[in-house]
């Protein structure tokens, strides 16, 4: 075991650790153009690139590390990586499958050095970061087309194929962590599951896994169709430090679902929703160069971007799941109603279960 592993499990010992808030609703926040998401780099790129959360890690990293350090600031000890869509089949939408090496180890080290300057001005209170897997904009158990049940648009090769090459950009960017979230398709975390394993034997090293997974309704199902019970049994073969639940309904409803796994499961339990931090809009400031770059026109939307299961952008997901703030007690997530607009600095905390 790493030594920065073997702290983090120390910590969970000790206390809750509590995770940084979603990433796509504070962007939203900022407002951002067509022109910042391009940046200079990118001004002149064929495909509209608006809601490529991932890409700001390379065109508006400023804004990117000002999230970050909101979130250090209102307590958070372990940041989430800016990398939820950075897979070859999700970069696919914005036709930048060839970036997915980039923009993971950009996004990791966007979050590794805000961690390592939050620790290093309070070393008792340690910072971690995690590098973010997320579900991809495919769906290996479900057909995306109604009228033809047996078709699938995606592999499992494909998916375990995507998966380490994202991997892969994460651990050389310095993650501590690699965290398989908002799963809404098993089969699809069983490939991720899978290349992580893949990769930890190639390079004989070895990072704690989170996995979290997405109730989508108050059938208290995933959309793949498995309960709680049955998610917990379909992933534990990984022996992932935490399991959970993430997005998609509020506290109140998840509440008994979060209650069910740490019945079931003998690891951590996770619960978090998908909101930011209330009243505190980050420093939303673009580069003259990016803001001065001339706005293309937009070209008609790809038939690919508007099929079922496809949420390329991160941005519309965000928008379904934004999620009012929790609490945890050390037995069960517990769910406020609301958050209190009268404290502007208090965040809608995710918090990890020690």
């Amino acid at each position: 075991m790493s030594n920065r592993a073997a702290l983090l499990r120390s910590q969970l010992a000790q206390r809750i650790l509590i995770i940084d808030g979603a990433m796509g609703t504070m962007i939203q926040s900022c407002k951002l153009t067509e022109a910042d998401f391009r940046g200079t780099r990118f001004a002149d790129f064929a495909h509209d690139l608006k809601g490529n959360n991932d890409l700001l890690s390379l065109t508006q990293p400023h804004i990117i590390r000002e999230i970050h350090n909101r979130y250090l600031a209102a307590g958070a000890d372990i940041l989430e990586t800016n990398s939820f869509n950075a897979t070859a089949i999700s970069m696919a939408d914005y036709h930048m499958e060839h970036l997915v090496p980039e923009l993971n180890f950009a996004a990791a080290r966007l979050a590794r050095e805000a961690a390592d300057e939050a620790t290093a001005q309070n070393p008792d209170k340690p910072r971690f970061v995690a590098g973010v897997l997320g579900p991809t904009s495919r769906t290996a158990t479900l057909s995306p087309d109604v009228n033809d049940p047996g078709f699938r648009n995606v592999t499992f090769e494909q998916l375990r194929a995507a998966y380490l090459e994202a991997i892969d950009g994460l651990v050389k960017g310095g993650v501590d962590i690699l965290i398989v979230e908002t799963i809404f398709d098993t089969l699809n975390a069983k490939a991720a599951l899978f290349a992580i394993e893949e990769y930890f034997e190639a390079h004989s090293l070895r990072l704690p896994v989170m996995v979290s997974g997405t109730i989508t309704d108050a059938s208290g199902r995933t959309l793949s169709g498995q309960t709680g019970e049955a998610f917990w049994n379909s992933v534990r073969h990984a022996r992932p430090l935490s399991i959970g639940f993430n997005c998609a309904l509020g506290p109140d409803l998840l509440r008994q679902y979060v209650e069910e796994l740490s019945n079931k499961a003998d690891v951590l339990i996770s619960a978090y929703p998908n909101a930011g931090l209330p009243n505190a809009a980050p420093d939303c400031s673009t580069s003259s160069a990016a803001a001065a770059a001339p706005r293309r026109p937009t070209s008609p939307r790809s038939p690919r971007r508007s099929k079922g299961f496809r949420h390329a952008s991160r941005q519309r997901w965000n928008r379904r799941c934004a999620c009012p703030g929790w609490s945890l007690s050390t037995s069960v997530a517990t769910a406020s109603s609301s958050t209190s607009a009268s404290a502007p600095t208090s965040p809608a905390p995710r918090r990890l279960r020690g």
